[in-house]
């Protein structure tokens, strides 16, 4: 099950989504321009080892991706779900949000794995967040998701909250199965257990965060 479009109307322009998105694909195109021996250098510097844990890390790991595929993926979900966030949130907040989501997935996985010697990389615990607060916020909105019958491939309407709770159950019975595992046997994957906090961080934040009056003045439809 594979998420096409939702059907969540937009009201404002998603400018920081375009922004993180932009970033995020010329931070990778400087990747990939690296010989391998400066590539994985890059990584480690700037991604966040939990064995050599500093702070700014945190921050910088959110830019960096390990493969096309990583990256296009995580772009997809951020732009599916994040400009219904920045509309409700306006991008200052939104952008405020996205960092705090991801700094709370970065901890998350390092709480779990604190021996990792393995370089953590991506954008996908920040925009766990925004999926949990769209969770939130857009429960009865529609899911366009492509969905795989056997050999063949159609696309159905989903429930927003029945995808991303399903999400959530699948990153969390995963990252619990991480959890104790040590660097000598690992040899690098998904951080599931990053996007449990970021998810749970973002559905939480999506409640302290004031909305914009606009947005506070507007029936949701789908509610």
């Amino acid at each position: 099950m594979f998420p096409i479009r939702d059907t969540q109307p937009s009201y404002s322009k998603p400018v920081v989504t375009v922004f993180l998105i932009v970033i995020n694909v010329l931070v990778f195109l400087y990747e990939v321009s690296l010989d391998a021996y400066s590539r994985n250098d890059f990584i480690n510097v700037y991604g966040l080892v939990p064995d050599q844990f500093h702070f700014q890390s945190m921050l910088t790991s959110m830019f960096l991706h390990g493969g096309w595929m990583h990256l296009l993926g995580n772009m997809w979900f951020l732009w599916i779900f994040g400009d219904n966030i920045e509309d409700i949130l306006g991008s200052a907040k939104y952008l405020l949000f996205y960092l705090v989501c991801g700094t709370a997935a970065a901890l998350a996985q390092v709480a779990a794995n604190p021996d990792s010697r393995v370089a953590m990389v991506g954008a996908s615990g920040a925009i766990a967040g925004v999926m949990g607060a769209y969770m939130v916020k857009f429960p009865h909105s529609r899911i366009v998701s492509l969905i795989t019958v056997i050999f063949f491939f159609t696309t159905m309407e989903v429930p927003a909250w029945l995808m991303l709770i399903w999400w959530f159950f699948i990153q969390f019975f995963n990252g619990v199965g991480t959890i104790g595992r040590s660097h000598v046997s690992e040899g690098g994957g998904i951080a599931f257990l990053a996007h449990v906090g970021g998810f749970v961080a973002g559905a939480v934040l999506i409640f302290l965060l004031v909305p914009r009056q606009r947005y506070s003045k507007r029936q949701d439809l789908y509610w």
